[in-house]
């Protein structure tokens, strides 16, 4: 069987060797045509006038494009329309398209569009929580709030009560490859459009509204993404359309390419949020009532902040069982860019809010964390199946059934020496006054399913060809996670040859249609399924019809390492495929699985959003210098959790490179911007992402070795997502360090930087 071995991702050699074709690599006509936006220099106002002659005159440019000169829809909102591809008199961002240019080459592209004479009547823009919330200027009719228990009753009773404050940077995505779009006009207006996206449908589908044809002459191709983490699910959407356009209008191939600086300047970030708790507990940590109230800056549309905020809410609880809460949550409408998905979709926001309450008690309490953590956990599994807990659920109400952190945490204490390395960093810390240590746990048990329930559901489409090698396509998308090797793993496995035998062609729109995103982690669990279900289609008409020439049922007829054996006969699965074909039997299949047991209402806050949990732990001991605020990250233990691993190299993988990308949210990355509305960081120079120097010295991954309770593909569970939130432990050991300095709550903010850092240090002395 093919799954469940550590195989190398399938472009591995490709990216190596440089053979791996992006968006910018693909050999484009003669004559192709390149864009670039003009933008916007101020957050909020509105046009009072538009001189475009120097762009028009400007050497190279072909043609000058404005909101007038769009022949159909003026849109490229993932939701409710509310996004204009070019300015309608209005501008609500720094950076916001105006107009495109169309011209000979990229940079004579950029150039013209810097030429532009505009002028603004400027009004004050909205770019805070407290300007939100000031204004009244809301999503949707105001905040939304979920409820379990009596949280207020609970919270007066309590033996102890704190309130607090957290607030957190947004992130940005930060892809090698940036954001990437090439459209080719074909014969009877159709188009062809290669784009670097998470979600070929969406941007198909947008593309057909721009020219105004239905979405079968809109064919939509993504071979590979170079990284995404959510930045391409639906931020491709401007640049497929401005070229489909230009492309239809010249009768040219067009192409676009946003260079970084403009990528950050124009595309949405993680959702920035503040959290304010209150929270009621008992001597031993245990939270007898608590609320929430969440507040996130959604930018100038909507995009996707409704079901981002929805996920900060069903997060909120993460690994602890909350029998009184109230979380109440405030979509608020900002002059900056509009934020969008990315990688955990909320849920990390959600999980640090609670994680930081947990520290909060502990301090308080003078308990260490781990064990304040512990007492609140969701109730073990053989509880829950003995029946002696019948109230283990999440505060929307859905039932715990596969909780693993209690047995998680134990392996992963005991691996790490942890106990031991509290006693010695304490030891330490007092001999050093300068430089302080820090060590910290933390737990995720993260919700796997789109909670838009419609978009669990996955195609896929396979060929066996008489020479026994075998075509899969389906609507996952590659972005350097590993889908497509999981995926033919799958197929291997379910007709017993070697992978080398499936390859995986680009995603299709033409080929497997009405997709979803790329996301949420469900990847492989929604596209393994639908070519597990091809494949079967195909092998068991392989089966009837050989088990019909051999005079036997179909239930004698074997397949097993690249052979297949029909009662006492036996033939090469080649040999197989042909012997089907010349008899006439179609190899040709295509698969569709739907994710089972979801029932969700998001206005109520009730039901079951996600079909299963994934879990993970992790512990961090960092490094500060007291007198700069700098720091490291010296180790990280980790244990986590992917059901039984469809491919543990490619899982191990992913846990380093989340637990690295969510450390970086919560330490280096900062997002910057001034009164005017400008991003201050919006370049290499300004904005710092992790690198390889920012990694842990000692790093230590895990997959826990078990399998998904639920009905999986070959019982494994999602990776992409969960790990991201192991990172948080980075930023409480680096707050557990600050408490090192004296007697009171430091209040690390997030991100913490060298200078939030300093400011806890100095809060914590007093």
């Amino acid at each position: 069987m093919s799954v469940h071995k550590p195989l190398p991702h399938d472009s591995g050699p490709l990216h190596v060797t440089g053979q791996a074709r992006y968006i910018d690599d693909i050999p484009v006509p003669a004559g192709t045509l390149h864009l670039a936006f003009g933008l916007s220099t101020v957050a909020r106002g509105r046009i009072t006038a538009l001189d475009l002659a120097s762009v028009r005159a400007a050497s190279g440019v072909v043609a000058v494009l404005t909101a007038d000169d769009l022949p159909f829809a003026n849109d490229v909102s993932p939701s409710i329309h509310d996004e204009p591809l070019l300015s309608d008199g209005t501008v609500h961002y720094v950076g916001q398209p105006i107009f495109l240019v169309v011209a000979s080459s990229h940079h004579a592209a950029r150039r013209a569009a810097r030429l532009a004479e505009i002028s603004y009547e400027a009004e004050t823009p909205i770019l805070t929580v407290d300007d939100a919330l000031a204004a009244g200027s809301y999503f949707e009719d105001g905040p939304r709030t979920w409820t379990k228990g009596d949280a207020d009753t609970a919270l007066t009773s309590a033996t102890h009560r704190l309130q607090g404050r957290l607030e957190m940077g947004g992130q940005e995505h930060f892809y090698l490859e940036g954001q990437a779009a090439l459209a080719l006009p074909q014969e009877g207006g159709d188009m062809v459009v290669h784009s670097s996206t998470q979600h070929p449908t969406e941007i198909q589908h947008k593309v057909a509204e721009a020219l105004g044809v239905p979405m079968n002459a809109v064919r939509v191709e993504a071979r590979r993404m170079g990284g995404g983490f959510g930045g391409k699910e639906s931020q491709g959407n401007a640049l497929a359309c401005a070229c489909a356009i230009a492309a239809r209008a010249t009768g040219r191939a067009c192409k676009m390419r946003y260079d970084r600086d403009d990528d950050m300047v124009i595309t949405g970030k993680r959702h920035d949020f503040r959290i304010d708790y209150d929270v009621g507990f008992d001597d031993e940590g245990r939270i007898t009532g608590i609320t929430f109230e969440q507040f996130t800056r959604g930018g100038w549309a909507l995009d996707l902040t409704i079901p981002v905020a929805d996920r900060a809410m069903l997060h909120a609880d993460n690994a602890y069982l909350l029998d009184h809460v109230r979380i109440t949550s405030h979509r608020l409408k900002t002059n900056t860019q509009s934020a969008t998905a990315y990688r955990g979709f909320g849920g990390p926001q959600g999980v640090l809010g609670i994680e930081r309450v947990m520290d909060h008690i502990a301090h308080y309490l003078g308990r260490d964390a781990l064990s304040v953590r512990q007492t609140n956990f969701y109730a073990p599994m053989a509880d829950v199946r003995a029946g002696k807990v019948t109230n283990n659920t999440t505060p929307y109400g859905m039932e715990v059934r596969d909780f693993l952190l209690h047995e998680m945490t134990e392996r992963l204490v005991a691996q790490s020496d942890y106990s031991a390395r509290c006693v010695e960093i304490a030891e330490w810390n007092d001999a050093n006054p300068l430089m302080k240590r820090g060590i910290a746990y933390s737990p995720v048990k993260f919700g796997i399913s789109f909670t838009l329930t419609h978009l669990n559901q996955a195609g896929a489409l396979v060929h066996v060809y008489q020479d026994g090698s075998i075509h899969l396509n389906h609507g996952g998308t590659e972005m350097g996670q590993g889908l497509f090797q999981k995926v033919a793993q799958v197929a291997a496995s379910r007709f017993s040859v070697d992978p080398s035998l499936v390859k995986i062609t680009a995603t299709d729109t033409a080929k497997v249609p009405n997709t979803s995103a790329t996301a949420a982690s469900s990847g492989s669990d929604l596209n393994g399924m639908a070519a597990k279900i091809a494949c079967d289609t195909i092998r068991d008409r392989m089966a009837e019809a050989l088990a019909a020439l051999h005079q036997t049922t179909a239930d004698k007829v074997q397949f097993s390492d690249g052979r297949v054996q029909i009662g006492r006969e036996s033939m090469s699965f080649a040999e197989a495929a042909a012997t089907c074909y010349q008899n006439r039997v179609s190899l040709s299949a295509t698969g569709f699985y739907k994710t089972p047991d979801l029932s969700w209402d998001r206005i109520a806050g009730h039901g079951r959003p996600f079909f299963y949990f994934a879990h993970g732990a992790a512990i961090t001991e960092v490094v500060v210098d007291t007198l700069t605020g700098e720091n490291r990250i010296l180790r990280a233990d980790i244990l986590h959790d992917v059901g039984k691993s469809l491919n543990p190299a490619l899982d191990i993988g992913q846990v380093e490179g989340a637990y690295v990308q969510g450390a970086g949210w919560l330490t280096t990355e900062e997002l910057v911007w001034d009164d005017a509305g400008r991003l201050r960081t919006h370049a290499p120079s300004t904005y710092k992402i992790p690198a390889c120097s920012d990694r842990p010295r000692e790093f230590n991954v895990a997959l826990w070795d078990g399998e998904n309770p639920e009905a999986t593909i070959y019982r494994s569970k999602a990776v992409g997502e969960p790990p991201f939130m192991l990172g948080i432990s980075a930023y409480l050991a680096l707050s557990n360090a600050a408490t090192a300095c004296g007697p009171n709550y430091p209040d690390l903010r997030a991100p913490a930087t060298a200078e939030n850092l300093l400011a806890a240090i100095k809060r914590a002395r007093g």
